[in-house]
């Protein structure tokens, strides 16, 4: 028996994946404060009724947008881990080989989940917590990656190698400069290095 689409199930997760896809893409862009939510409704073509049965606010929404992209990204990076073939140690270099392709994207704007976090300060702000939760999650990936490569003090390690990416990220986004991306490679090397 052929399983539905979520699109076949209901007309309503249709219009929520669409909500969540232009909501993400107006953020990603613009930003979450600045973009309102009459803006996002009339780039997606649904009425405010909608929305809110969805999302209990805009917070929500941003959060759930948040959620969901956090899985893409991850298994986007995941691919590329995969890719790099069974050698621990090209696995964990090829997070790198990921950010430089993520850098040189046409549309590249930054870390969304970072401008959340700058956004949202309140430790209970939904969008701060997803940011935390993704940035988390990247962690721990770097740290197994880390383990697999027998590393010394690989939650150390993993730590450092996100505040790499991180600060790469961030420059690559304030000066449009891919490059950041080999810089942040050439420093986490020399970490790798001296963790053997």
């Amino acid at each position: 028996m052929k399983a539905k689409s979520s699109a076949e199930k209901s007309p309503h997760s249709a219009k929520r994946e669409q909500l969540l896809d232009t909501a993400w893409s107006l953020f990603c862009r613009n930003g979450y404060r600045a973009v309102g939510i009459d803006t996002v409704l009339a780039e997606a073509g649904v009425a405010k009724m909608t929305l809110y049965k969805h999302f209990a606010s805009k917070e929500d929404l941003i959060a759930s947008a948040m959620e969901k992209n956090s899985s893409l990204v991850l298994a986007s990076l995941e691919q590329v881990i995969e890719a790099a073939g069974p050698d621990p140690d090209q696995r964990l270099m090829a997070v790198f080989d990921w950010l430089a392709g993520w850098f040189s994207q046409k549309d590249f704007s930054g870390c969304a989940f970072l401008k959340a976090v700058g956004e949202y300060n309140g430790e209970d702000d939904k969008p701060r917590q997803a940011g935390a939760a993704f940035k988390q999650a990247m962690q721990e990936r770097l740290e197994q990656l880390c383990v697999d490569a027998n590393l010394k003090s690989p939650s150390q390690l993993a730590r450092q190698l996100l505040l790499l990416m991180d600060g790469a990220t961030l420059h690559a986004d304030m000066y449009h400069r891919a490059d950041y991306a080999s810089d942040a490679r050439a420093a986490a090397q020399a970490l790798i290095a001296a963790a053997r």
